[in-house]
């Protein structure tokens, strides 16, 4: 069976150390237990790995630890995800400050990831989105791309 490729944006490594929200670190951390043992094909960006490096230490290195102890693929976001970035803004699916949560998903997008995990209910995980994401994709000829919170990925196995 192919493994589902998951891309997570910096909410999901972020919360790997966040005990103010208890209850989403815990999800957080049963999801890199499943990471951990292989269980998804993840997908990590660049914009993920810049907005991380702004973390205070020690947290920093906590997350840079954590990093190290999973497979993934590294990318970089291109002219295409640049592209479906601005078509997710046209027809209204984010609001104009929320530029790098659009870049996020137009990156899962356009290297054919199947998830995009994220903690971001504010401009990424909510019905607002998830629609222009589907409409612009369905157009753009992708295949859909799923946009949940770990606790929805985790609920619905």
């Amino acid at each position: 069976m192919r493994k589902l490729k998951v891309y997570l944006d910096t909410s999901i490594i972020s919360h790997l150390d966040a005990p103010d929200v208890p209850e989403k670190q815990d999800d957080t951390r049963k999801l890199w237990d499943e990471i951990k043992i292989g269980k998804y094909d993840v997908v990590i960006s660049d914009i993920t790995i810049d907005e991380m490096e702004s973390c205070p230490e020690p947290k920093l290195s906590y997350l840079r630890l954590m990093l190290s102890e999973i497979d993934y693929n590294d990318i970089d976001k291109n002219t295409e995800a640049e592209r479906l970035s601005a078509l997710y803004f046209e027809i209204g699916g984010l609001p104009p400050k929320s530029r790098v949560d659009a870049m996020h998903i137009a990156v899962a997008t356009a290297y054919g990831c199947n998830i995009i995990l994220s903690w971001n209910f504010k401009h990424i995980v909510n019905y607002r989105a998830m629609t222009a994401v589907e409409a612009v994709n369905t157009k753009e000829g992708y295949a859909p791309l799923k946009i949940l919170s770990p606790t929805m990925l985790l609920e619905g196995e």
